[in-house]
């Protein structure tokens, strides 16, 4: 098992519908240096943690440098390498600057894209329960279904990081 990330109160992050990304009421949660940065074989502590937390279907690549959001399941980015400016909540969404150790809690619908990165950005991504999901960017004919997926998508049962009493519950449970 791995060892218990240090104890993080997330950032949050609440984004209005643009018209083309239609976001969230739920806030994306930033959590800034939830692991050790030096941590040996970081993408691997996070996978393991995440997984324990029931977000799986992990991957390890980078973001999209194009704005898109997922409407079928909400996701969690763990940054293990290199460093980005990511956008957030689409083109009038906020930026932010992201380096090993943080984690990124994106509710579905919310835009998220890579604007610049080190050429050895890489993050760990997971859903919770392993959901599928789908790649949306923003375009004419993607609504209503969309926001009706968005919509039917539940709430997660465990903070990636702190289980079942973690932030993401006391939250997103308050929205």
């Amino acid at each position: 098992m791995a060892q218990q990330p240090k104890e993080v109160d997330p950032q949050q992050l609440v984004f209005k519908d643009d018209g083309a990304i239609p976001n969230n009421t739920l806030p994306l949660l930033f959590y800034r240096e939830a692991f050790a940065p030096d941590t040996t074989d970081l993408a691997s502590f996070i996978e393991q943690r995440f997984g324990e937390n029931d977000w799986t279907g992990s991957w390890r690549a980078g973001v999209y440098p194009f704005a898109h959001y997922h409407s079928t399941t909400h996701e969690v980015l763990g940054v293990f390498s290199g460093s980005a400016t990511l956008r957030l909540g689409g083109a009038q969404g906020t930026t932010l600057e992201v380096h090993p150790g943080d984690v990124i809690v994106i509710p579905a619908g919310v835009g998220h894209q890579n604007l610049r990165s080190s050429a050895d950005f890489s993050v760990v991504g997971a859903y919770p329960g392993g959901r599928q999901w789908d790649l949306l960017r923003g375009l004419p004919g993607e609504r209503p279904q969309a926001d009706r997926n968005i919509a039917a998508v539940p709430l997660p049962d465990n903070d990636p990081l702190y289980g079942s009493d973690g932030p993401l519950k006391r939250v997103w449970k308050s929205r």
